[in-house]
């Protein structure tokens, strides 16, 4: 399969969301990757429902959200309602894992879990047959723009190992600093789906930097 490319909108121009959004549908980028941060389980806040439907309006891709708050299992429905396709949850932030990912499959959407760059792949174990997604934060989640932390290359490929002894269908996702000099060891390690963001939006021809992406 593949590798598919995921944008960050978190790093677009919020002066001109529609504007970017179209660009993004126009390239061969293949989701429109959203970030929702509550100021407490990181400690930023991006945006909420009105904004993520307004990118729904537009986008002609998939959204798929990741939840960097805490307790999401209250807002499942109301992800979906704004247009989620596949909603992500932090290992970190669910106290009852299980029932949050049957709940996010149960309104319809494509589940995923994500854990920090202190968290062992091995906490996945017991959901990895579960899930449609497994995130790999490759920086410390809430700001964008970081420096790429490389023990996350590793942990995609004890990650792709855990996937495949366990007959497991989930795509391994890597979110965070992912640009040309790591995103070929990242794929080459196993990893499905890379969200960019600043790297893409900050470079001149965004959807030029996404096809170079794409041919790796």
């Amino acid at each position: 399969m593949a590798h598919k490319i995921a944008p960050s909108v978190l790093s677009c121009d919020f002066a001109n969301i529609q504007r970017d959004v179209e660009m993004i549908n126009d390239g061969n980028a293949d989701w429109f990757h959203i970030d929702i941060m509550d100021g407490s389980f990181v400690p930023n806040i991006s945006f909420g429902f009105p904004v993520m439907k307004a990118i729904h309006k537009h986008a002609k891709k998939p959204l798929d959200v990741h939840l960097m708050i805490d307790n999401p299992d209250q807002y499942i429905q109301d992800f979906k309602d704004a247009g989620a396709e596949i909603l992500t949850v932090h290992y970190e932030a669910c106290t009852h894992l299980h029932r949050t990912i049957q709940a996010i499959k149960a309104a319809g959407m494509k589940a995923g879990v994500a854990i920090n760059p202190h968290t062992p792949v091995e906490v996945l174990e017991n959901v990895i047959e579960d899930i449609d997604l497994a995130l790999i934060m490759s920086v410390n989640p809430g700001f964008g723009g970081q420096k790429f932390i490389k023990n996350a290359i590793w942990k995609v490929e004890q990650l792709s190992n855990l996937i495949h002894k366990r007959g497991s269908h989930a795509l391994i996702e890597v979110d965070g600093g992912v640009n040309a000099d790591n995103a070929g060891d990242l794929i080459k390690a196993g990893a499905d789906v890379l969200v960019a963001g600043s790297f893409v939006f900050n470079s001149e021809n965004p959807n030029a930097t996404i096809d170079k992406l794409k041919a790796l």
